[in-house]
């Protein structure tokens, strides 16, 4: 009698059609995370990811702006037309603020 030699190798491939979308799952991920980290990137913001503290003003000057402040785990966000009177008052100009080259920031009252 002759022994067939088994071949461990030669095993039939794997016919369920939805290993292919798990595959497809699976770069769909990588590809999302490599997204946020380039658009993190692009906008400069890698200082959300470090220990430090900072502040980030969004659309200075403007009515919808915001001040974004991290101070050790804590994030604040602040609206300044949310804590403004709903009276139709104004302010005043009190002085002026300069920056200099150095990035020191010098206020001359008026």
């Amino acid at each position: 009698m002759k022994q067939r030699r088994i071949n461990k190798f030669s095993k039939e491939e794997d016919t369920d059609p939805l290993s292919v979308v798990v595959n497809l799952f699976d770069v769909a991920m990588v590809f999302a995370v490599a997204l946020m980290v380039a658009m993190v990137m692009h906008m400069n913001m890698t200082e959300v990811f470090t220990q430090e503290d900072y502040t980030i003003v969004k659309n200075p000057g403007k009515d919808n702006m915001e001040i974004i402040t991290k101070e050790g785990n804590k994030i604040h966000k602040y609206t300044p037309s949310q804590d403004q009177p709903s009276s139709q008052t104004k302010g005043r100009k009190v002085g002026i603020a300069y920056e200099l080259e150095n990035g020191e920031i010098i206020y001359v009252p008026e």
